[in-house]
């Protein structure tokens, strides 16, 4: 029983991936001065997130709620349709643009995207337990390793 039951939830986190943008997909502009001193532009495709020509493996866990963008691009004003929740994995040693790193010394284990218009707001956070996403837990987060904006 328990093995059917393991296999059920793992074939239903595909399906919750399935929500997945496709808004977000291709080319962005670096646009802010955060995206344009660490990471230059990005891709983002189906299954990876390209930074500086390198690719990183990343898994769409589950589309956000307006509130929940807003509570995470709330200094931006980030006011697009809900973003969508990523899990990736970039090493604390990798460096980007002029040596910069995203999370400083920890570990990028999470994205979130949001688009508005020809906009894209994206946060990395450190940290292995999934970020809360509410006003509260946003001001006493110590996992948001900051904000980047891209254009089309």
């Amino acid at each position: 029983m328990g093995t059917v039951a393991g296999m059920m939830l793992a074939g239903a986190i595909p399906g919750a991936a399935q929500g997945k943008s496709a808004e977000d997909r291709g080319l962005w502009s670096a646009a802010n001065s955060t995206a344009k001193t660490i990471t230059g532009d990005i891709s983002i495709s189906d299954s990876k997130l390209t930074i500086n020509l390198l690719s990183f493996p990343m898994a769409p866990i589950r589309k956000l709620e307006p509130a929940e963008v807003d509570a995470v691009f709330v200094a931006e004003g980030g006011r697009g349709q809900g973003g969508y929740l990523y899990r990736l994995g970039i090493g604390a040693k990798q460096r980007f643009l002029h040596k910069n790193t995203i999370c400083g010394s920890e570990d990028t284990e999470w994205m979130v995207t949001n688009v508005s218009g020809k906009s894209l707001q994206v946060a990395f956070f450190s940290g292995s337990a999934m970020p809360v996403f509410t006003p509260e837990a946003m001001n006493n987060s110590t996992d948001l390793c900051g904000t980047f904006t891209y254009t089309r």
